[in-house]
């Protein structure tokens, strides 16, 4: 147990955030992602949602501020009548610790399959909600 950090990093996804480099990417995959079959490092994260992992790592995990989109999110596929009332709580958790007017990009289904096969890692979660899936692009930390 560490103060400070969220219990819903485990020691595993912690390591992968210190790992990746100014502009690696990380997909927070809902549970319908074929994250397995698609990563090349995958980390379990069963039975949690994307927003309460998003809140969890943001604070530690800088946003690129040198991509005007560092935030992609899978887009509906046409004709498809699914809500995604999940982008509004991406949004609202993004803007707490990424200032920029719209952070966020849609991408095709199988575009965001083929650029999660090239992210660092893809962490697999329990979240329920149908296109729940984004990347986030790590940025540099600033020392103040």
């Amino acid at each position: 147990m560490l103060k400070g950090i969220s219990g819903l990093l485990s020691p595993e996804l912690l390591k992968i955030l210190m790992e990746m480099g100014h502009s690696d990417e990380i997909v927070l995959a809902d549970g319908n992602f074929p994250a397995a079959s698609h990563a090349r490092r995958l980390v379990r994260c069963d039975g949690h949602g994307i927003p309460g992992l998003l809140k969890a790592i943001l604070p530690l995990f800088p946003l690129d501020a040198y991509v005007d989109r560092p935030v992609s999110l899978m887009a509906v596929t046409p004709g498809d009548p699914v809500e995604t009332p999940v982008w509004d709580e991406y949004r609202e958790i993004v803007g707490r610790f990424h200032q920029a007017d719209d952070p966020f990009e849609e991408v095709e289904r199988f575009a965001f399959y083929e650029r999660a096969k090239q992210a660092y890692a893809i962490v697999s979660t329990g979240e329920k909600a149908l296109y729940a899936n984004l990347i986030l692009k790590k940025g540099v930390v600033v020392q103040d």
